[in-house]
């Protein structure tokens, strides 16, 4: 998988068969890198830094099967052609954990209720989705805080406090 971006940052994807350290390495730690370039220390680099010496934590018992993820999926990134046909665009590709994907769609409002039950019909999760939903979704509130500042930093803080108190 070669780098690209997710919006205007780049997103490095060198292949690494340990996906814990591929997300603390090229996700989170990437994204914290670059929200202490960007002025947001504090709690957040604190914090930051216990979670991803701490990430193994989040997976106990769950081994992700590597899939091709979209990357950037939430509603705004999808769409139906004039027949009905529904469309995705705009990625930002890279091989991970499938719940990647299915937490970016529920980020910013998610999709239609039969979407998730489909896929939950089709692809059971495990149990530990909700905590790593979390998880999977401060990478792409990082990025926002890197892109657009604003409240996204705080909100980063508090994942990130959470996700602590997950694996304290």
């Amino acid at each position: 998988m070669h780098d690209n971006w997710i919006g205007r940052t780049p997103q490095p994807n060198g292949w690494q068969h340990d996906w814990i350290a591929f997300r603390r390495e090229q996700r989170l730690g990437f994204q914290l890198q670059l929200a202490a370039q960007n002025g947001f220390g504090g709690a957040l680099q604190r914090d930051g830094e216990q979670l991803l010496a701490r990430l193994d934590g989040l997976f106990d018992g769950y081994v992700p099967v590597p899939s091709l993820l979209h990357g950037d999926l939430w509603g705004g990134n999808h769409g139906f052609l004039a027949d009905g046909t529904p469309v995705v665009f705009d990625p930002a590709l890279y091989v991970g954990d499938r719940e990647c994907d299915l937490a970016m769609s529920e980020l910013f409002g998610g999709f239609a209720a039969d979407f998730y039950a489909a896929y939950r019909a089709s692809w059971p999760l495990d149990a530990g989705y909700a905590v790593r939903k979390t998880l999977y979704n401060l990478y792409h509130i990082l990025n926002h805080a890197n892109l657009f500042g604003g409240g996204y930093a705080a909100q980063a803080a508090r994942m990130t406090a959470a996700l602590l108190a997950h694996i304290r």
